[in-house]
């Protein structure tokens, strides 16, 4: 590769990186085709992965709100690409070209007196709505009681934990459930009253409201106004009472809270009420605070087994369902289940709340039917052994952990609204997030992901939560593009801030636009294969939801193909003349740990998200010097050679993955699995079923040879993938 050619692809990495730090925006094409035609032989689609909420402690919001175009079916917001007669105090919008009169505050701008939207590194920027009312935070506990006492006895503390770590005008209530659920009357008497309801009836929205008095939504006293902080700004129900006020006897009653007493007889499950106790948090949040921020979290251990969301019985001889059940359409309770779940999820989404769901069993809980609330609303999804473990309380801890100015990094009740220049269009958007069916001149009629809008309800943020929005070329091919043209997009992301103030951030971008006839090479050199990959993996996921799996895999089989087809360098009926760029590389496989990689005198770090392993590899005499035997590293870090100071080069080599590892854990949501483990030890298995098999037990001629470990395993390597896909790349018959 020449020089110039390598600059460029450097050029590229670098305007990524800057941009996702900035916009928090990732591209799979940064130079875009310019027309519908060649956007489609571009085989990946034109998408982004936008974090909306991407920390940046170098953007304070601005005390002001946006200015919009003043044509209604645009209302796009005033920013960089704008072009402004500072004499006339007049801005042409860059999506509808509106011309449009500065507001009064305006009258003193001038070239060099800007205000900070019409800045070029103010492409993001974050607004605090001075209207409207505020609202509090609300957290509505809801505690399966079928746990055993050990686990029980945990997640009471980690609960009473949790309200230290609470904002003190935060609102809190508390569900329990077993066999019967019940709503706790949260009070400052010292008296512990409760709503009993049945496990086995579903009620409606107005039922659970009637029976728990709740005529009306308890609302704001006051509108939001500069001033002083109120003591009590809010009416707050019953059982939503504000921390400050509530937190002894909430820690006295969670301390006194039991097992569930209804007795459970030899070969039985526990009767677990899972659906009528979310149906009953849905209702309360519903009849009180719509439209506010507020968290359901659900505490489970088990399966519900009785009543609306049940998934199984509570018969011991008859197991839970499987994967072949549900192939099968053999699973009994699944689509009734499944329904229930979903009805709730929506009905949540509707009032901008989130369920967060933390199931810690060794058994099976009733994910895939409940899975829909977490992904519908934007709440967390927590899979564990038990409550009784420091993987689970680190995590529900580090869900109240505080940004660079105090508050809470989750956010509410967000709408996400997509804005594009004439010549695309919005095709959907995949996350957590439901459609609010919002039509505009910019919504494409060709659907990827939740589509047929270009608005968004996302009811939790947090700023690690990443949408995949997806777009269509819709310029014509017999129309191009001027010279130097460059396609626009705005996100308007407007939510409520844990400081419970509304703000609305906005990131507006542009790309340049290429005949992909004459520059192919560079749409090329500025493709992102990470984001690429990642936004085809949704697609994929997305369609397996609604599609038979092997269809699936047979259609991302066929797009891979067809982009090693358009992009790849060979020549035809001959594999091994393919060759891809640096550019498309590692998009067939981004696959970097391969069981070559396991060599006697290496040390490895494996990032699978959900673990962290640390693998001490098996060392012959090679590089020290000073061993004459097989060694191990292990056995070298327990002679203490480390502790040596001839020797420390040994102990950096020991010390760097632990630091790596470290700087993943101390960041990572929810918290990994550590292992440390070493070469022939118990634990190495979670490397070996990982990495790829480039040496299995089927080409046994390498061992015994200093090229890894053999991986005891049928699965194909990548290496036998890439050969096939070579063949069918080059091959004049696909």
């Amino acid at each position: 590769m020449n020089g110039s050619v390598f600059r460029t692809m450097a050029t590229y990495l670098e305007f990524i990186q800057q941009n996702e730090e900035r916009d928090g925006v990732r591209f799979s094409w940064n130079v875009w085709p310019s027309s519908r035609l060649e956007a489609t032989r571009m085989v990946v689609p034109l998408a982004c992965l936008l974090t909306p909420l991407k920390e940046r402690p170098d953007l304070p919001p601005v005390q002001y709100e946006p200015v919009l175009c003043s044509r209604p079916t645009c209302k796009a917001i005033l920013n960089p690409l704008c072009q402004v007669d500072y004499r006339a105090k007049l801005w042409a919008c860059n999506f509808c070209f509106q011309r449009n009169q500065f507001p009064p505050a305006y009258t003193g701008i001038s070239e060099v007196n800007q205000p900070a939207e019409l800045m070029p590194q103010f492409s993001t920027i974050e607004y605090v709505l001075q209207r409207g009312a505020q609202s509090p935070l609300i957290f509505l506990y809801v505690v399966d009681t079928c746990l055993e006492e050990d686990d029980l006895q945990a997640l009471k503390e980690s609960l009473q934990m949790s309200l230290s770590l609470l904002p003190p005008d935060a609102l809190v209530g508390l569900i329990t459930f077993g066999r019967m659920v019940q709503v706790h009357e949260l009070s400052c008497e010292g008296i512990s009253k409760s709503y009993v309801f049945r496990g086995t009836k579903d009620l409606t929205a107005k039922q659970i409201q009637d029976m728990l008095g709740l005529t009306k939504p308890a609302v704001p006293m006051q509108q939001a106004r500069p001033g002083p902080p109120q003591e009590h700004p809010f009416v707050s129900s019953r059982f939503l009472q504000p921390v400050h006020k509530i937190d002894m006897n909430l820690t006295d009653l969670l301390g006194e809270l039991q097992r569930d007493p209804w007795p459970v007889t030899q070969g039985k499950r526990p009767l677990r009420s899972t659906g009528v106790a979310l149906s009953i948090a849905v209702g309360l949040l519903e009849g009180t605070f719509p439209n506010t921020g507020a968290r359901i979290m659900l505490f489970t251990g088990g399966p519900p087994t009785q009543g609306p969301g049940m998934v199984v019985g509570d018969e011991l001889k008859v197991p839970i369902r499987s994967w072949h059940d549900i192939e099968k359409d053999n699973a009994r309770f699944m689509k009734k289940a499944t329904k229930h779940y979903e009805m709730l999820a929506n009905r949540t989404a509707t009032n901008g709340h989130c369920i967060d769901i933390y199931a810690c069993a060794l058994d099976q809980t009733g994910l895939l039917e409940m899975k829909c609330c977490a992904n519908l609303t934007g709440g967390h999804m927590v899979m564990g052994d038990s409550f009784n473990t420091s993987l689970f309380k680190q995590t529900f801890q580090r869900i109240f952990s505080k940004d660079f100015n105090g508050d809470f990094r989750m956010a509410f009740g967000a709408t996400l609204e997509v804005k594009t220049s004439r010549e695309l269009k919005v095709a959907g958007a995949i996350g957590p997030c439901v459609s609010l069916n919002v039509k505009g001149p910019c919504v494409s009629e060709n659907e990827l992901g939740v589509g047929g809008t270009n608005q968004w309800k996302i009811c939790g943020l947090d700023p690690t939560s990443t949408l995949g929005i997806y777009f269509e070329v819709v310029n014509q091919h017999n129309a191009p593009v001027p010279q130097g043209g460059r396609g626009a997009i705005q996100f308007v992301t407007q939510y409520q801030h844990s400081s419970t103030q509304r703000r609305i951030r906005v990131t507006t971008i542009a790309r340049n636009w290429a005949d992909a006839q004459s520059q192919l090479r560079h749409i090329e050199a500025a493709f992102d294969q990470e984001a690429a990959a990642v936004l085809m993996a949704r697609l994929g996921v997305f369609r397996a939801e609604s599609e038979e799996g092997p269809d699936v895999l047979r259609w991302l089989d066929r797009q891979l193909i067809r982009l090693c087809q358009k992009f790849g360098q060979y020549n035809k009926e001959d594999p091994t003349s393919f060759r891809l760029s640096d550019s498309f590389s590692l998009y067939p496989q981004p696959v970097l740990l391969d069981s070559s990689s396991i060599l006697a005198d290496r040390i490895l770090l494996m990032d699978t998200f959900f673990q962290i392993v640390i693998y001490l590899g098996e060392c012959f005499h090679s590089g020290f010097g000073w061993f004459v035997l097989v060694q191990t590293i292990a056995q070298w870090r327990k002679a203490g050679y480390q502790d040596m100071p001839e020797y420390e080069n040994f102990k950096h080599l020991l010390q760097a993955p632990l630091d790596d590892a470290q700087e993943i854990l101390q960041a990572r949501f929810p918290m990994p699995r550590y292992i440390n483990t070493e070469h022939g030890g118990s634990q190495a298995r979670f490397l070996l079923s990982k990495v790829n098999p480039s040496q299995t037990h089927n080409n046994l001629y390498a061992w015994g040879q200093e090229t890894g470990a053999p991986i005891l395993t049928d699965d194909v390597s990548l290496q036998v993938f890439m050969d096939h896909l070579k063949k069918l790349a080059v091959s004049s018959a696909c």
